[in-house]
């Protein structure tokens, strides 16, 4: 067993044990309650959560409004309501334990108002809002609004500095935590700033002390740090636990949680993360967000490594370089280098004849197929991002001015997809770089275990 101490999490005595938010429908009422009953954290996601109809099914979100302002606002009010669902979800499955908690996507268009809308109708139902994928500034003037705690998501000291010196300041009381993620072996979104290298991770003790020591000027002694990314057991955290250069700590879980009994993964999607591979998740830059993900090597992401792969440049003006013309389409022709003409009749030859500009003076080689789905998805945009390079759209502006990339994808689509059964071939599944442990973890030999069970094996440190 190993030596564990509760700590005070959002103003309870609760085991230092918390479920990862994760994006939609990958955590939410059933599975964030059933941690809370262990007198743990749960923490469901509030990105497009779902809602029930009068029979307590779940209501497939379709979008009807002509243009994507009324369909952004549609999905707001759907984000609320299904906010407000899983929090009473997992109050009634807690029976009153541990703690409650929501995750938010910063990057999301009107986050602001969907904390907001939740916390304003589901007041005592949720104990602390967890928030990363961008710097969450007004985080914490929100959360206290409410009496409720917040915890920002970073992956650096130096991010944390940001935002207490612009916004936390200000709104101490509430700061329950601070989340590190370890952006390069979470899931999903990840904070890896342009300084540092995708290839050459690094460890995160050092990493953890620096934000300690930082935490400690700022007389903050007493905060949490809730590590995230990679945490799998804790006999490999041990160094960790009771170390006073890290200070006071909790764990979060992301991926192992995802194949228990309470998860809203579907059957097809863990049994996919049962077979994967060391390696076999790939830390990407397609999101729309424009952020660094982690996610698992399908048809779906492989389509677009390829096509990235098959990236050429052009330009608009013929030159010494740039001298062999090469039409786009019947209207418009472009110059690319003479090396590179070999490689764009190659992709034609295998049927990727329809030519994309990309915002960065490249094109890419889709087939027809693929462009007309790009153009259907680009027309049922939601405005789910404050902003998407693969649709232009922009909160603020309404439109980024760029040319949507090609390279990129509808993530609202994709990740709802997967959430509601869809194919594990055809969408996109983020999963954290541990995720080939499933299949020689011992837990999982006779099955998928409850939360409960995981709970349990997760205190013996295995």
């Amino acid at each position: 067993m190993i030596k564990l101490d509760p700590i005070m999490i959002s103003g309870k005595e609760v085991l230092p044990l918390i479920e990862g938010g994760k994006g939609i429908n990958v955590s939410n009422g059933s599975s964030s309650g059933a941690w809370a009953k262990e007198n743990c954290v749960g923490t469901f996601s509030g990105v497009s959560p779902d809602f029930y109809d009068e029979n307590g099914s779940v209501v497939i979100q379709e979008y009807h409004s002509k243009n994507r302002l009324e369909r952004h606002e549609e999905m707001v009010q759907n984000a609320i309501k299904g906010g407000i669902a899983q929090a009473q979800v997992a109050h009634e499955i807690s029976g009153g334990n541990g703690r409650i908690h929501m995750n938010m996507l910063w990057e999301l268009a009107d986050s602001e108002r969907i904390i907001e809308g939740v916390l304003e109708k589901a007041k005592g139902l949720i104990h602390g809002v967890t928030c990363g994928a961008g710097l969450p500034y007004h985080l914490g003037e929100l959360a206290s609004k409410f009496g409720v705690y917040y915890y920002p998501i970073v992956s650096s000291a130096r991010a944390f500095q940001v935002l207490w010196k612009r916004a936390y300041s200000k709104f101490t009381e509430f700061l329950g935590g601070v989340v590190y993620e370890d952006p390069w072996l979470a899931g999903g979104h990840n904070g890896l700033s342009n300084a540092e290298n995708p290839n050459e991770p690094q460890k995160p003790y050092a990493r953890l002390v620096e934000l300690r020591q930082v935490l400690n000027k700022l007389n903050l002694s007493n905060i949490p740090i809730i590590i995230a990314g990679g945490v799998w057991n804790l006999d490999e955290w041990k160094d960790y636990i009771n170390n006073p250069e890290i200070g006071k700590i909790a764990f979060q879980f992301g991926t192992r949680p995802m194949i228990t009994k309470e998860s809203p993964v579907s059957e097809a999607w863990q049994k996919v993360m049962m077979q994967v591979k060391k390696g076999d998740v790939i830390l990407q830059r397609f999101s729309p967000t424009g952020f660094f993900s982690s996610a698992i090597r399908n048809s779906f992401l492989q389509k677009l490594i390829n096509r990235k792969n098959g990236e050429i440049p052009y330009s608009k003006e013929q030159n010494e370089e740039f001298a062999l013309e090469f039409p786009l389409n019947e209207y418009k022709t472009v110059y690319i280098k003479a090396d590179d003409a070999a490689k764009a009749e190659k992709q034609i030859r295998a049927g990727f004849t329809s030519v994309q500009e990309t915002p960065d003076k490249t094109i890419v080689f889709m087939t027809p197929d693929e462009v007309k789905q790009m153009k259907n998805d680009r027309a049922n945009c939601l405005g789910c991002l404050s902003q998407c390079q693969f649709s232009t759209w922009s909160k603020a502006e309404g439109t980024t001015g760029k040319l949507p990339d090609p390279r990129s994808y509808c993530i609202h689509k994709t990740l709802y997809d997967i959430g509601h059964n869809g194919s594990v071939k055809d969408n996109l599944l983020f999963a954290g770089h541990h995720v080939y442990r499933f299949a020689t973890d011992p837990l999982y030999r006779e099955g998928v275990p409850t939360v409960k069970k995981l709970i349990e094996t997760i205190l013996t440190g295995k």
